[in-house]
């Protein structure tokens, strides 16, 4: 087992131990907000047309009626943390597919935008979806950043992902990224790598698709991602994740997108000028998740939505929010979470990392730091702790993780739905 194999162990034990609910649903309200603060926003939509086999978010097949009155529930509890005090400055929409309705997702939009004084909204999308009609929509309800999940330019991957037959060949979907070009102030491309049939060769197509001939304003360039609740399926249709070469792919990614005038906007995110980007939480440590299967991090707890579609209407129509279950973290573990998240953006500054934990943070965590400085991660200057190269790759491989520790407390969640369900019925 090399040396990356090793960090990669120890990071998913470590999160084994504070990326789970054991407590009581007790006490799963949202706690009230600071009103002198603004919050970012996230909002879940769960539907897809194509469940694609690698994905381990929370997700279901899209059908019209019930997204219909998901979305409109979904308005209920926006407006009903907006009653609570709740002011938010940022809105991202993922999914899922937050387009497959796009006129419920306008409406939603709006409502948010009515209500708050927002200043970026990013929304998530599918090839697809990038016709004129729904271009024009888009970016007329504010949206700033557009999102598009591509996967691969590489049309045997997209065979084996399931989405050449929905989402288009390569080629047609490099044209209609072309024709999305210059709509928003941001159009990032969602890439993957390290596909277990993918070459060097289909990677820097990828990269010169993107980089030479479309010219794209930022890509998001995510490892393969292996979660116990997808692991049957990708071994169905992707194959076995090699984490071996994880390390040498990453690195034609990035000196690559570097060397094309690119800049870090996170560990594994490329862009040409500064803006959104999917990884919120590394600028904003607070914000609240809203809608199924949604998480929100408030004042050093976790909280998450249910991820029974019935329950949380229920939960919702009933004047509720979504949010069933609470995971109360140590105070070493959001400095941890801190550390984590700041430097995944590349640097971290010390004297607000005290500030922010009362002058614990080098005190609480210096055996981290010694070590990742010790491995040649991070170096400091002028008060700010910076990433390496080394460091860069170490910290896909702790987001990788991370993430996957995310995506087995979906499947955790999940396990909950029939028991909400009964409860649900019984009353």
């Amino acid at each position: 087992m090399n040396i990356d194999s090793l960090i990669g162990s120890y990071f998913r034990r470590s999160n084994r131990r504070y990326m789970s609910f054991t407590e009581s649903p007790a006490g799963t309200c949202l706690p009230s907000p600071d009103p002198a603060s603004q919050y970012t926003l996230y909002l879940h939509i769960p539907y897809c047309v194509v469940l694609c086999p690698f994905c381990s978010f929370h997700r279901v097949k899209f059908k019209r009626d019930p997204a219909k009155k998901y979305f409109q529930a979904l308005r209920r509890e926006i407006k009903r943390v907006t009653d609570a005090g709740y002011r938010f400055g940022e809105l991202y929409v993922g999914g899922g597919t937050p387009t497959v309705l796009p006129g419920e997702l306008i409406r939603t939009i709006d409502l948010v935008r009515e209500l708050h004084p927002v200043q970026g909204t990013s929304a998530e999308t599918n090839p697809s979806d990038l016709t004129d009609d729904m271009l024009r929509d888009l970016r007329g309800a504010g949206v700033s950043r557009l999102s598009v999940g591509v996967q691969s330019f590489d049309d045997e991957l997209l065979q084996e992902m399931q989405r050449l037959e929905k989402y288009g060949s390569g080629d047609q979907i490099r044209d209609r990224l072309q024709h999305a070009q210059g709509v928003f102030d941001t159009l990032n491309v969602d890439m993957i790598f390290n596909f277990p049939h993918q070459t060097e060769a289909s990677l820097n197509r990828d990269l010169h698709i993107l980089v030479d001939e479309l010219k794209v304003d930022q890509v998001s360039f995510y490892p393969l991602m292996s979660a116990n609740s997808t692991r049957k399926s990708m071994l169905r249709t992707v194959g076995s994740v090699d984490y071996a070469r994880e390390r040498h792919l990453y690195q034609i990614i990035a000196g690559q997108m570097l060397a094309n005038g690119y800049t870090r906007s996170s560990a594994w995110c490329f862009s040409r000028q500064p803006g959104m980007f999917d990884e919120y939480i590394v600028a904003n440590e607070e914000y609240v998740g809203l809608g199924s299967g949604a998480f929100s991090y408030l004042q050093g707890s976790l909280f998450a939505s249910t991820f029974s579609i019935n329950h949380y209407l229920r939960l919702v129509n009933a004047g509720n929010t979504g949010t069933v279950r609470r995971r109360d973290m140590t105070q070493r573990d959001q400095i941890r979470y801190y550390l984590l998240m700041r430097l995944f953006g590349g640097s971290l500054n010390r004297a607000a990392a005290e500030a922010r934990f009362d002058g614990s943070f080098q005190r609480t965590l210096w055996p981290e730091i010694a070590a990742l400085s010790a491995m040649g991660a991070i170096w400091e200057s002028d008060g700010e702790l910076r990433l390496t190269e080394n460091g860069y790759y170490l910290w896909v491989m702790m987001m990788r993780e991370f993430f996957i520790g995310v995506n087995n407390l979906r499947a955790e969640m999940r396990r909950y739905i029939a028991r909400e369900n009964a409860i649900m019925l019984a009353r």
